[in-house]
């Protein structure tokens, strides 16, 4: 109809940002459109019976990835595929850091164009914890690493928002069931996997250069 006055903001879940919506997403990002995407992650098919989604993390159980046939390939860098978009902004949020949330909402409200957001967002049944442990959850999930807070200008300028305390993700593992089967050598490797993970994203940091002011816009007609 051609009405430009109003905020469009889509709002997914994991399974139908990484999995299934994934191509309408990736369209949207590519022309740019003025949309406001959040994505709202519990890393897995919550609604539907906790079955495994590509944001389910490694050797994590689910209803479809049970004993002994746990997953057994990495989450889905969600992040990164949206960045190769070079849509404006991408940013990191977890429930447990509310500032850091709320200076990314205001980011998100002055910026034009395709916006993602992805939270993180623990969840009781599906991840078998207590409720009352939620936000303590949600907080060692970025204190160990395991989910950076940051954001991405114009796919190339990396900016971390919160400096994580560095706990090992034991402490973060341990509090929840669908991981209790881990063993001391498999949670080695998770911690491993987590360093390898840090470390590529410092590197992002230090050399990606921010692109050139308007590399988005389209040609000038001639």
């Amino acid at each position: 109809r051609g009405i430009e006055d109003v905020q469009v903001m889509a709002w997914a879940g994991d399974g139908g940002t990484f999995d299934i919506g994934l191509q309408s997403l990736s369209g949207c990002a590519e022309r740019n459109d003025d949309i406001i995407y959040i994505c709202y992650d519990n890393e897995a098919y919550m609604n539907t019976g906790i079955q495994r989604s590509s944001a389910t993390p490694f050797l994590g159980w689910t209803t479809t990835t049970p004993n002994p046939a746990f997953k057994e390939t990495p989450k889905k860098d969600i992040m990164e595929i949206m960045a190769a978009h070079r849509i404006p902004y991408a940013a990191t949020a977890s429930p447990a850091f509310p500032g850091d949330f709320g200076n990314k909402m205001n980011r998100i409200k002055q910026t034009k164009g395709l916006r993602f957001l992805h939270i993180l967002s623990s969840c009781p049944p599906g991840w078998k914890f207590p409720s009352e442990i939620s936000l303590k959850i949600s907080r060692l999930a970025v204190d160990t690493k395991i989910f950076p807070l940051y954001e991405i200008e114009n796919g190339r300028r990396y900016r971390l928002t919160v400096e994580p305390k560095g706990k090992p993700v034991q402490e973060y593992l341990k509090l929840q069931g669908r991981f209790n089967h881990l063993k001391e050598n498999e949670i080695d490797t998770v911690q491993k996997n987590v360093d390898e993970e840090w470390d590529f994203l410092m590197g992002k940091m230090k050399s990606l250069k921010p692109r050139a002011q308007g590399s988005r816009r389209k040609a000038k007609e001639a």
